[in-house]
């Protein structure tokens, strides 16, 4: 029997990361759920012989039911296993179990949602969908004009799935200073930024799965530019104060 344990250290996952954990339980897809135990505040009564199909959205990993969707965010320090328990039962959110085995989740938030996905959920904003549109996101970024980069990169509704790494990531390889106005970037550039955004997040997750993500980093935590061998700038920036490295010599600065 597959046994499988995933623990994300101090990064809250990003899209990649969910589509692993998608990926790592279809061996429970279209199969009921015989039991469902843990701490999360819902009616688990809901859940018993019904049939689930996965899906994700962006960081959201979604258990979907007829009529009703389980939304799990891993938050910063979730984790998840399969078929064995591996966190004490203080910190078990959610198990569901299966004729042929059981996923288990833990320090996470769980929420039960009265709709089914396709109704909540936008899919051609996930960068890892296969109904992203890019264009789309063009005419949101065109509403936020006066919006950072950085800020703009992290906006879930625009570029869903994309997190810190994969932000401080594409604005290095696009030469973008985090702190540039989406308005005044050149549309050329914009559209490396909407692309590399989706690009990068495929990269990430080819990487992830073979563990190896931290030694493709360019920017995220390094101390110099390799292209100028400079010290990054290591700043929170925008609205939303998330860690972010970057040169100044080589990611010019639209304002």
């Amino acid at each position: 029997m597959l046994h499988l344990s995933y623990y994300l250290k101090k990064n809250m996952p990003e899209g990649p990361s969910i589509v692993i954990l998608k990926e790592a339980v279809q061996i429970f897809n279209g199969k009921k759920i015989i039991e469902a135990t843990g701490n999360a505040k819902i009616d688990k009564s809901l859940l018993i012989n019904k049939k689930v199909v996965f899906k994700s959205w962006g960081k959201h990993f979604l258990i979907c039911l007829p009529g009703i969707t389980v939304r799990i965010h891993l938050l910063m320090f979730g984790s998840y296993s399969i078929n064995s328990p591996t966190k004490p039962a203080s910190s078990l959110r959610l198990c569901l179990k299966f004729k042929n085995g059981a996923i288990y989740f833990y320090t996470c938030s769980v929420k039960l949602l009265e709709e089914g996905a396709a109704e909540l959920y936008d899919w051609s904003a996930d960068v890892m969908s296969d109904e992203w549109d890019a264009v789309k996101a063009r005419k949101k970024l065109k509403a936020i004009r006066t919006t950072a980069a950085c800020d703009a990169l992290l906006d879930q509704q625009i570029f869903s799935g994309v997190g810190n790494i994969i932000k401080n990531e594409v604005l290095y390889r696009i030469m973008v200073h985090p702190e540039s106005v989406i308005g005044k970037i050149p549309l050329h550039i914009l559209s490396l930024l909407i692309n590399e955004a989706r690009l990068y997040s495929f990269d990430f997750l080819k990487w992830k799965k073979a563990f190896e993500l931290k030694k493709h980093w360019l920017a995220y935590t390094k101390k110099t530019c390799m292209r100028c061998n400079l010290p990054f700038i290591k700043k929170y920036c925008g609205k939303t104060k998330r860690r972010t490295f970057f040169c100044t010599n080589c990611q010019l600065l639209y304002i």
